[in-house]
């Protein structure tokens, strides 16, 4: 293989595809990019069996040819180089050696015969969204995700389809959170897929307008940006059903400004943090939200005003369920619905049907 390119399109290429490298490696083969040489084209591909990116740029390839690099060496060593213009040339021994400037380099490479191959996902099967409604999905629902390994099917973010609608779900056993967008779809199913790849697909694209169709082929999706294509495994499994767990009646209602309200919340998880009782009281009467907490260190009692319609509550609540929902709501308020001091939380906009989230109270004994 002999190739040159431009420093700054390998690096940004090289960048985007180490993001399928694991941090856990059980296969050195996977620690590695493949570069592949052919047609004027040079592709940049990682995977780690679960997320694999593949990346293309133009190049004046002399000799064509493969090999695997070693990744976050060779991403960060390029990093280095985006002024310049690099040769790349593989030996017989697969060493590679990088010329750049009046210097060069020589490095080691894996055998390309070992690399797992990208994926080919053909399927008519799709659904499309915009790319900025696909990243609200995903920062409004990615932090409910479970982080255990207690139940598999919970470490993904379930996509429901149905007659155009999308319908994105993340739980963790202690909060739910579900987002609605439209979408046009040419399918209705559900799918789990893993945080970590919508995470990687998110940071992918831009915030625009632009729609982005996202293909379902059995137990893999494929998202084609063009000269970047990124797929990722599907969690196999049944996933809760999400509709069981949210309430449709409710016996009392709060709302509250939201920045008020999570300023607050801040002020009283600082003593929170601090005790083995992690938890903030709400007190709900009389137009009034106190916000209690409680440690060997002191109490904090917070007071806001909010509007409250129906009957008073006394509930408690892990604070960082509450703020992690409060600091994605792009809302100037916030609406909080309440039964007892042992059901769920719902919270939802004041101005449009878009998200909810649902948070279990904590149990306090005495």
């Amino acid at each position: 293989m002999l190739v040159n390119c431009q420093g700054l399109e390998l690096s940004d290429a090289l960048l985007k595809v180490s993001k399928a490298i694991s941090s856990k490696i059980t296969n050195p083969i996977l620690e590695g990019i493949k570069i592949t040489a052919e047609d004027q084209t040079l592709t940049m591909s990682a995977t780690d069996t679960e997320l694999s990116i593949e990346k293309k740029i133009k190049a004046d390839v002399k000799v064509e040819g493969e090999t695997v690099v070693p990744g976050r060496f060779i991403t960060e060593f390029v990093k280095k180089l985006t002024n310049s213009i690099i040769e790349l040339e593989v030996n017989d021994k697969n060493q590679m050696t990088i010329r750049y400037d009046d210097s060069e380099s020589i490095i080691q490479c894996y055998n390309p015969i070992e690399y797992p191959g990208f994926k080919n996902v053909e399927t008519n099967e799709y659904f499309g969204i915009s790319k900025k409604d696909f990243k609200i999905c995903v920062s409004k629902s990615i932090f409910s995700v479970a982080i255990d390994d207690t139940r598999p099917i919970l470490k993904g973010v379930l996509f429901d389809i149905r007659n155009n609608e999308l319908n994105v779900v993340a739980l963790d056993g202690y909060r739910l959170a579900r987002i609605k967008k439209r979408v046009t779809s040419s399918i209705t199913k559900s799918i789990v897929i893993p945080a970590r790849s919508l995470s990687e697909i998110s940071k992918l694209i831009d915030d625009n307008d632009d729609i982005i169709n996202i293909y379902v082929e059995e137990n893999t999706i494929l998202v084609d940006l063009g000269d970047t294509k990124i797929t990722s495994r599907l969690l196999e499994g049944d996933y809760i059903n999400y509709k069981q767990i949210i309430p449709v009646n409710f016996e009392t209602f709060v709302i509250a400004d939201k920045e008020q309200f999570e300023e607050a919340l801040e002020r009283a998880t600082l003593l929170s943090r601090a005790s083995n009782n992690n938890f903030v009281k709400f007190d709900i009467k009389e137009n009034n939200l106190c916000i209690t907490s409680n440690s060997e260190l002191g109490n904090i009692k917070e007071n806001i005003p909010v509007n409250v319609s129906g009957k008073d509550l006394v509930i408690s609540f892990n604070p960082r369920y509450f703020l992690e929902s409060l600091r994605v709501n792009t809302n100037e308020f916030v609406k909080m619905c309440f039964n007892k001091a042992s059901t769920p939380c719902v919270i939802v906009p004041t101005e449009e049907d878009e998200f909810l989230y649902l948070i279990l109270p904590v149990r306090v004994i005495g």
